[in-house]
């Protein structure tokens, strides 16, 4: 079995929670995150004066699957959120151990 981890965009979220559900994985947590980078972040006025906040909001998804699923979830998730920027999503992958 394998924790797909999953960083993708606020407003994409529901277009990826539905190609979820298509392909059979109903059961999957969220995160609201922020993310530090290289993103361009918003311009905020506090108290007249301007600053670019380059903290941008995104969910992280943390799915659990079998090893024969990951490839299939990992494609529908990748070609919905995958605009040719590298920062947009990030999708990672890791052994998960099943403890009772």
């Amino acid at each position: 079995m394998k924790q797909i981890d999953a960083v993708i965009p606020k407003l994409m979220l529901q277009e990826v929670q539905n190609a979820l559900i298509e392909i059979g994985v109903n059961d999957f947590m969220e995160s609201a995150i922020m993310c530090h980078g290289h993103q361009k972040g918003q311009i905020m006025i506090y108290r007249g004066a301007r600053f670019v906040a380059n903290v941008v909001e995104k969910v992280k998804l943390e799915i659990i699957a079998a090893d024969d699923s990951v490839d299939k979830i990992t494609k529908a998730i990748s070609s919905i959120v995958k605009t040719g920027n590298s920062e947009d999503y990030r999708i990672s992958l890791r052994p998960y151990l099943e403890v009772a």
